[in-house]
């Protein structure tokens, strides 16, 4: 399997209650519905992120290739509050014009600045406090909602469907105890940016309609995650993944070792690697506890390989204990080829100055056993 990240060009928070604020530089972005006080209107925050046509466009071109993949939006909870049964989030493209030739510009403000920043998007405008409204209503297929009791005219402004046929509208749903985190497929948009059915503008993140500019003090759904501008390990990404396995062992002779109790090291590892890397991780593997037999060579020294389809790896972040990537049976499945099981990583989606783990899992003889043997590695700036 491969998994490439990507990471927004940018991102900023829409707020009803300052419909002029712009948080384009904002650590946080805020997805809620919000009473403040016993007799307060309802205020609604909207989520933006963008990533780069560029980047899109090389890595599909140039690391991926004609390999089928999917696409996945992943965001990281900072608080959640008021997540009541199936709290459901919605996901749209941004529209801001028909022809993808114009954006929404990030701005450079933060929550709440004195006084306020209005040099970006915002509630009222794509582009600044004062300019050109959202395109609501103005191109085939775009809307927006708002409530004007309760807001001006704004929030942004989304495709719903690129032909009139297909639906572009992907959801979550969260719980009380749910995990919070956002790690979503997001393929229907995407394609859709691909394919030039609609352009590129981004995503835009909120409730559904039944959760905004809700009075009903029960109703107040709040998300904060962390922006690109964090300075945590958690900025929003885009995550490619796609089946790179291979199965290619020709005629080495190496004999596949399906059973439990195995000894396996990691070959390969230089043990530090620049955000850039790509390395392809080598597992030297053997028996635990081999059977005594008379012969002239060292059993200790004999490779094998590990079950076909039955061997996965995952990467966990040293000092948090965290899947940077998680196990997965159809996309972190191991390869083989005339010299060893192998897996290749891509280090771009790692968080630099930091260091990681490997683990690896085996399903054998009808157990599953993870070896977690310290085989660390780390990212460093280049």
């Amino acid at each position: 399997m491969a998994v490439y990240k990507i990471f927004p060009y940018k991102d900023t928070t829409l707020y009803s209650m300052f419909p002029s604020m712009n948080t384009g530089i904002d650590p946080i972005n805020q997805i809620s519905n919000l009473n403040f006080a016993i007799d307060s209107l309802p205020t609604v925050a909207r989520t933006l992120i963008k990533f780069d046509d560029d980047e899109i466009t090389d890595v599909i071109n140039n690391t991926i290739g004609s390999t089928n993949f999917e696409t996945y939006l992943k965001s990281f909870i900072a608080t959640a509050q008021g997540i009541v049964e199936s709290s459901i989030l919605e996901i749209y493209p941004v529209a801001v014009a028909s022809n993808g030739t114009i954006n929404w510009n990030q701005g450079t403000g933060t929550y709440l600045d004195q006084p306020l920043t209005t040099d970006g998007a915002c509630w009222l405008s794509p582009f600044f406090v004062d300019g050109n409204a959202w395109p609501i209503g103005t191109i085939q297929y775009v809307t927006g909602s708002f409530n004007t009791a309760y807001a001006p005219v704004g929030g942004g402004a989304w495709f719903t469907s690129s032909d009139g046929t297909d639906s572009m509208l992907i959801t979550s749903s969260f719980g009380p105890r749910s995990d919070k985190d956002l790690n979503i497929n997001v393929d229907t948009i995407f394609q859709a940016w691909t394919s030039s059915a609609i352009p590129n503008q981004g995503f835009i993140l909120k409730w559904e309609d039944n959760a905004e500019f809700n009075p009903n003090k029960m109703v107040q759904p709040v998300m904060q995650y962390y922006s690109v501008d964090t300075n945590t390990i958690y900025p929003p990404c885009l995550e490619f993944r796609w089946d790179d396995s291979s199965w290619s062992t020709g005629s080495s002779g190496i004999e596949v070792l399906d059973q439990q109790n195995l000894y396996i090291s990691l070959a390969e590892n230089p043990g530090i690697f620049y955000s850039e890397s790509f390395n392809r991780f080598r597992l030297n593997v053997r028996e635990k506890y081999p059977a005594r037999v008379y012969q002239t060579g060292s059993l200790y020294t004999t490779q094998h390989y590990l079950p076909s389809g039955s061997a996965w790896y995952a990467v966990k972040d040293l000092d948090t204990n965290e899947y940077v990537v998680g196990f997965d049976n159809d996309y972190t499945r191991l390869s083989a080829d005339a010299t060893s099981s192998y897996f290749d990583l891509y280090m771009n989606g790692f968080e630099p100055e930091r260091y990681y783990k490997i683990l690896i899992k085996v399903t054998a003889a009808g157990s599953t056993t993870i070896y977690d043997d310290e085989y660390y590695f780390k990212i460093v700036n280049g």
